[in-house]
């Protein structure tokens, strides 16, 4: 049985929130953490923007800040400065500034949140075709 998830309730850990969750039980610090989830959305928006165009990536990008600024305020700078691919100062040192579990464990959970709303546009599988490539990078 296929159970729709909403973007904003809690699902288990995917691959995604794994990946950060290794990196912080292996000591990683907050200034790699934060420069793996640049290089994962760096990723992402290669992946993603000639599907569902650069607005799309981005919309999406900061509804997930957005859906995440309440649990975590220190995201609202980075909602506000936005984002492109490559030049995210704002995201890099408000990750590197956190402790390196905290920016692991939002890091993880950013992706998962952009995951599950691309998932309620086109669909869990070919969500799952199109990030898998992304999914299994190495961190």
């Amino acid at each position: 049985m296929n159970v729709e998830r909403s973007a904003t309730s809690p699902v288990p850990m995917g691959a995604f929130e794994a990946t950060f969750a290794r990196l912080a039980a292996d000591g990683v610090d907050a200034g790699r953490v934060a420069e793996q989830a640049v290089a994962t959305w760096r990723e992402l928006d290669a992946t993603l923007s000639p599907i569902i165009g650069q607005r799309g990536v981005d919309a999406l990008y900061l509804r997930s800040l957005y859906l995440l600024r309440n649990q975590h305020p220190w995201l609202a700078a980075v909602y506000e400065a936005g984002f492109r691919p490559g030049e995210a100062p704002a995201f890099r040192a408000a990750f590197a500034h956190q402790d390196r579990v905290l920016a692991a464990t939002t890091s993880g959970a950013l992706l998962q949140t952009f995951h599950g709303l691309l998932v309620t546009l086109i669909g869990s599988d070919l969500t799952e075709r199109l990030l898998q490539p992304t999914k299994d990078s190495p961190p």
